[in-house]
């Protein structure tokens, strides 16, 4: 089974300062069709002004990633992490037992677009932990590159869940394929551009989701970036 949700049917939340697109249910928006997937709980499309940010706030037993697209983000958290994040970082925080953190826009003029990705772990009462990886472009070219697990597989973050996240950029008209165990299922984000999900056609900010499926298919169309979440 495939379903599509255009980017359209999104919740959204616009303050001003930021400007937030939510695939599942969040903070003010909720929808009880769209609480999540599996073990994929949140994500957000955001759109920070420069100079602007969310101030120090806490979270807990959650698997947070943050996947930048344009601009920069600057973290600091209670753990004593702080770094900006850039695109091709892969930012990864158990929240676990409890942590706070800040994030800002690093910029002074331009704003900073990203995506954040809540995960629910497969345990309560982790000890926090931080995690940064980088991905260049070509590691995502024409390829589904890994770039989450709960191993740390071919230099991945850990996630202490089942699921594994990969980043992919094809040149349009390329296609590239992943096998789905059985029992597991998917979900396909697209960050940008236009693709094609098991042929059907797919643009920025949908979303797909796929269970009882053998495979997923994603061929490139148009400058397309995308995540795929093969999950439990």
């Amino acid at each position: 089974m495939l379903r599509i949700r255009k980017a359209a049917e999104r919740g959204r939340a616009n303050h001003g300062w930021l400007d937030s697109r939510h695939t599942f249910s969040f903070a003010g928006y909720h929808d009880p069709r769209e609480m999540g997937f599996s073990a994929l709980r949140v994500i957000n499309e955001d759109r920070v002004q420069p100079k602007m940010g969310f101030g120090t706030h806490g979270h807990r037993d959650m698997e947070i990633v943050t996947y930048v697209l344009e601009g920069a983000l600057e973290h600091k958290d209670s753990m004593g992490s702080g770094s900006v994040i850039r695109p091709g970082d892969v930012q990864r925080m158990s929240a676990g037992t409890g942590v706070t953190h800040s994030e800002f826009n690093h910029s002074q003029i331009e704003p900073v677009h990203f995506l954040q990705i809540w995960i629910e772990p497969n345990a309560h009462g982790a000890k926090p932990a931080y995690e940064e990886v980088r991905f260049d472009d070509a590691h995502k070219r024409n390829r589904l590159r890994l770039v989450a697990s709960p191993d740390g597989a071919e230099g991945s973050a850990t996630i202490l869940q089942d699921a594994r996240i990969f980043a992919t950029r094809p040149d349009d008209g390329v296609e590239v394929a992943h096998a789905l165990a059985a029992g597991r299922c998917a979900y396909v984000h697209v960050a940008r551009g236009s693709a094609e999900v098991n042929g059907h056609p797919v643009s920025a900010g949908d979303g797909v989701k796929l269970s009882d499926e053998r495979a997923v298919r994603i061929k490139g169309v148009d400058a397309a970036e995308l995540l795929l979440f093969d999950l439990p």
